[in-house]
C-alpha cells in the first residue's frame, strides 16, 4: 500500500511538471479549478481504497483527516498570497515557487509524521499534549483574528539579506544568478527575491505543520492514514491557490472557523474521556468537521455577498 500510494503521488508530480506545466506560463482561474476539483476527486477517491484495505473505521479516519487537513491548508494560502504579493512575484513565475515548495513540503510532513508517530508510539500522553496544544493555538487564532504580518520584519529574511547576496529585482523564474560583485567586478551568485519566496513559503509550511500534524494525530495514530491524508490535502494546494487567490476576501470569516475546528479536535481526547468512550466515534468526528467548515464558509460567503470578485473571467 505504500508502494502504491509513492507511486501514485510520482505519477501525479511528473504529469504535472513534465506535462501539463512543462512552460512557464500564468495559471487562469478555470484551469485551476479544474485542476484543483481533479485533486480533491483523487482525494477522495483514496478513502475507498483506504476503506477496502483497512475497514469502515480507517476509511472515515482517512476521509476526516483529508477534509481537516484541506481545510487547514487553506490558512496556507492567505500566507502564500502575502508572501507572493510582497515580493511582486507574477503569476506567470508563481507556480515554479510552489511546485518546489510542495516537493519540500512532501519531505518535511514525511519526517514530522515520522517522529510524531514515534513519540505516540512510545509516549501514549504526547496524545493529550497535542490535543491541549491544538485547544491553546485555536483559542489564540480566536484572540489575534484577521491581524496580518509584516513581512519586511521577519527575522529570516532579514538574516538572509545580511548574510547573502540578494538582488532587488526578479530574473525571469530563476532562484539564483550571477552577476558582477559591484566591488571586484567578478561574476558571484545572487539569490532572487523568487529564492526569498520559497524560502518563506516552506518556512511557513513547517509553522503550520505544527498545527496539522498533532491535528491529525488527534484523528488517527496509523502512520499511513496520517501521511496519505496529510499529502492527497497538500497536493493540490498549488491549483488550489490560483484558484482562490482572486477571491480571499469572500472567506473572510474562515479562519475562525478553523480556530473553532482546531478546538473541537483537540477536545475530543478529553470528551471521549469523560465520556468512558475507547476512541471519540469517527462518523461524529467526520460531521461535526463538515458543520464547522460548512457553517464558516456560508457565513463568509453571506457577509461578503456585496463583494465584487477581483478578477473577471481568466482562461
Amino acid at each position: 500500500m505504500w508502494l502504491g500510494f509513492l507511486s501514485i503521488v510520482g505519477v501525479l508530480l511528473a504529469l504535472d511538471l513534465g506535462v501539463l506545466h512543462r512552460k512557464q506560463k500564468e495559471i487562469g482561474v478555470r484551469e485551476s479549478l479544474v485542476l484543483s476539483a481533479g485533486y480533491i476527486v483523487l482525494g477522495v477517491s483514496f478513502a475507498g481504497l483506504v476503506w477496502w484495505q483497512l475497514g469502515e473505521t480507517a476509511g472515515i479516519q482517512y476521509l476526516t483527516g483529508f477534509v481537516v487537513e484541506k481545510s487547514l491548508a487553506l490558512d496556507n494560502v492567505f500566507v502564500i498570497a502575502l508572501i507572493f504579493g510582497f515580493f511582486a512575484v507574477p503569476r506567470q513565475y508563481q507556480h515554479r515557487v510552489l511546485f518546489w515548495g510542495i516537493l519540500g513540503v512532501i519531505v518535511l510532513r514525511a519526517i514530522m509524521i515520522a517522529v510524531g508517530a514515534t513519540l505516540v508510539a512510545e509516549f501514549a500522553w504526547v496524545l493529550y499534549v497535542f490535543a491541549a496544544f491544538l485547544i491553546l493555538t485555536g483559542i489564540k487564532m480566536l484572540a489575534l483574528g484577521d491581524k496580518e504580518t509584516d513581512l519586511s520584519k521577519n527575522p529570516v529574511l532579514k538574516l538572509i539579506r545580511r548574510r547573502l547576496r540578494v538582488t532587488d529585482d526578479l530574473h525571469g523564474e530563476r532562484f539564483v544568478v550571477k552577476l558582477p560583485d559591484p566591488k571586484t567586478g567578478r561574476l558571484v551568485r545572487y539569490m532572487t527575491p523568487l529564492f526569498l519566496a520559497l524560502i518563506l513559503i516552506e518556512i511557513a509550511d513547517v509553522i503550520f505543520a505544527v498545527d496539522s500534524v498533532p491535528a491529525i494525530f488527534a484523528i488517527t495514530t496509523d502512520p499511513y492514514i496520517v501521511y496519505t491524508s496529510n499529502i492527497f490535502a497538500i497536493l493540490g494546494l498549488r491549483a488550489l491557490y490560483f484558484a482562490l487567490a482572486a477571491v480571499l476576501h469572500r472567506f473572510a470569516y474562515l479562519k475562525q472557523a478553523l480556530a473553532v475546528l482546531l478546538i473541537f479536535i483537540g477536545s475530543k481526547i478529553f470528551v471521549a474521556d469523560l465520556l468512558g468512550l475507547e476512541k471519540f466515534p469517527a462518523v461524529w468526528s467526520l460531521g461535526a468537521t463538515f458543520a464547522i467548515l460548512a457553517s464558516g464558509i456560508a457565513y463568509s460567503l453571506w457577509r461578503t455577498r456585496d463583494a465584487l470578485p477581483s478578477v473577471k473571467g481568466e482562461s
